[in-house]
């Protein structure tokens, strides 16, 4: 049937007739099979958000393992040593104190593959009840604070639980200090260490209070500890 045909046909009614056309009729925005809110050749203003959510998910993740690689370099390369003379404190030589000392080195090293180790024992000129045992090694760590912990647990099986252990200021040189308190035969004794991603390091003070206790061993680790 031909346009013409359908013009030129009387009407009961007499209106005009419908005009025919060869553009498609669009009956509504579902018909052009997208999203309605996208314009023609463009983004759609929900895929824009997404897509801007989506970058900044990125870069705020991208910048936080940034940030843990950088300090990874910064403290990956760390040396350790037992000076004869350490924040006030003078080592301890005597074949007692090194067999002390060297007893807890090997259990820190069977417990946490470590590159070198060490254990000794620093003497408080002031009093000798008040001597100092650290021990610990350098290699390089994923997850400082899980082997910190890992060795707060080994303290608790070669001294009993240690108790009430919280994070304290580590100082300039970063990482993750704790300490804590456990007793032995002499008391009560606070034990702190501390691990970064080139050492893990423990500690424990006889006579000391845990406040005392972290800031005596910030000292220690600064004239201990260097790096690369």
């Amino acid at each position: 049937m031909s346009d013409a045909h359908l013009t030129e046909r009387p009407l009961d009614d007499g209106r005009e007739p419908v005009e025919l056309t060869e553009e498609p009729i669009q009956l509504s925005t579902r018909d052009r099979g997208g999203d309605p809110d996208e314009p023609r050749g463009g983004w759609s203003r929900r895929r824009r958000i997404g897509w801007a959510v989506a970058l900044v998910v990125g870069l705020a993740g991208a910048g936080v393992l940034g940030a843990g690689g950088w300090r990874m370099v910064q403290q990956k390369d760390t040396r350790l040593t037992s000076p004869d003379r350490v924040a006030g404190l003078t080592r301890d030589d005597s074949e007692r104190a090194k067999s002390t000392a060297d007893y807890l080195r090997s259990g820190l090293a069977a417990d946490i593959e470590l590159d070198r180790s060490f254990g000794t024992v620093y003497r408080d000129p002031a009093d000798d009840k008040r001597s100092v045992l650290i021990f610990g090694g350098t290699t390089l760590l994923w997850q400082p604070e899980r082997d910190l912990d890992s060795l707060f647990g080994l303290m608790s099986d070669e001294t009993g639980t240690v108790t009430g252990v919280r994070e304290v200021s580590a100082g300039e040189l970063g990482g993750v200090m704790k300490c804590g308190n456990t007793s032995g035969e002499g008391g009560d004794f606070a034990v702190c260490g501390w691990a970064d991603h080139g050492s893990v390091v423990m500690a424990m003070f006889p006579g000391r209070s845990v406040t005392d206790a972290g800031a005596l061993l910030r000292n220690l680790r600064a004239g201990m500890q260097t790096r690369d």
